[in-house]
């Protein structure tokens, strides 16, 4: 099986309970992880062609395509139990409607949910799944 990689925030309080929650409700393991302050992202970024510059919270890597903001979480849900993948519905929004309130959570996830100084460190038995 291939799998999806997720690039996220590694100092954001935000992105990593989401990391989390995706690893709770990932049956499969199809996902794995990357911090977008890693080098492996910096590597996946160069290969890829996109830039980690100003990134707000994570990029989805899937079957050699790039997605990024609502876009990435939506298929990021789809590919979860259920309820979280009923999310995927919400495709159906227009791109620029969806990106705006994506937008100003990203913008916020410091104020709101805070930070941390470092990347999370995965547990032992979690740290396969991660790509750092």
């Amino acid at each position: 099986m291939e799998h999806g990689i997720i690039l996220f925030d590694g100092v954001c309080n935000f992105c990593n309970a989401s990391v989390n929650y995706v690893i709770r409700h990932d049956g499969r393991g199809y996902f794995r992880f990357a911090s977008l302050q890693s080098e492996m992202a910096a590597s996946l970024a160069q290969t890829y062609q996109f830039s980690t510059e100003g990134m707000a919270s994570f990029v989805l890597l899937e079957n050699g395509k790039v997605y990024t903001k609502s876009t990435a979480a939506l298929r990021v849900a789809r590919q979860l139990g259920f309820p979280a993948k009923l999310l995927y519905a919400f495709i159906i929004v227009p791109s620029f409607i969806r990106d705006g309130v994506y937008n100003m959570i990203a913008r916020n996830r410091y104020r709101w949910f805070g930070r941390q100084d470092a990347c999370m460190v995965p547990t032992p038995e979690l740290r396969g799944r991660f790509m750092n």
